[in-house]
């Protein structure tokens, strides 16, 4: 459902928003996870939930006419996932030390390479039902070839490319399943943030 942002909100906002009658996020919604995210990570928030970079990695909000602006709210989003994905890795290592990071950053390496290195057209389960939408092979297999180059032969790709990858709609059986893609590309993301980290360092 879309919500339409009030006026007083257009005066006190965090981001940029979007005309009245254009299309962004819901304003509410954004506004309290940051909170929550910044609570949480300034250790104020002691009694709530735990929030990882997975969580702000994968926090979606509803359509607002006079929103927020959607880019403005996803860059703020890959900046905080990135101080996320930093704090856990210092924390592993202050727990375990770095061999145990690397470790964790080996296995996931490891698992993502195996499904990378499938043929063309046979990287991800078909959906079983036909109408069902679908991501088109070809588009998810370029970037999985750029990905495995990427993991193997240290090649150029920016985390932002795969976090803001879009892949041709078909239906049912034509293409790979959503669901099973998406979840890989997380997993990929996660990755590439981490190595990113490491080799800022």
């Amino acid at each position: 459902m879309t919500v339409t942002v009030e006026e007083k909100t257009r005066t006190n906002s965090k981001f940029k928003l979007v005309g009245p009658k254009e299309i962004g996020y819901n304003v509410k919604q954004v506004d309290v996870f940051l909170d929550r995210a910044r609570s949480y990570f300034l250790n104020a928030d002691t009694d709530g939930k735990a929030i990882t970079s997975h969580d702000v990695r994968t926090a979606s909000f509803d359509p607002a006419r006079g929103g927020y602006n959607a880019q403005a709210v996803d860059a703020a989003m890959d900046r905080i996932e990135d101080e996320f994905v930093l704090r856990e890795k210092e924390l592993l290592i202050g727990a375990e030390g770095e061999r145990a990071w690397m470790i964790k950053i080996g296995k996931t390496a490891s698992l993502l390479r195996a499904r990378l290195h499938r043929p063309d057209g046979e990287r991800f389960r078909r959906p079983t039902r036909k109408n069902i939408q679908s991501y088109n092979t070809d588009d998810v297999d370029v970037l999985c070839r750029e990905l495995l180059t990427y993991i193997e032969d240290n090649g150029e790709l920016s985390v932002d490319v795969v976090r803001r990858a879009i892949f041709a709609p078909v239906k049912g059986a034509e293409g790979y399943e959503e669901s099973q893609v998406d979840a890989f590309l997380d997993r990929v993301v996660e990755l590439m943030a981490t190595i990113d980290i490491a080799a800022d360092k």
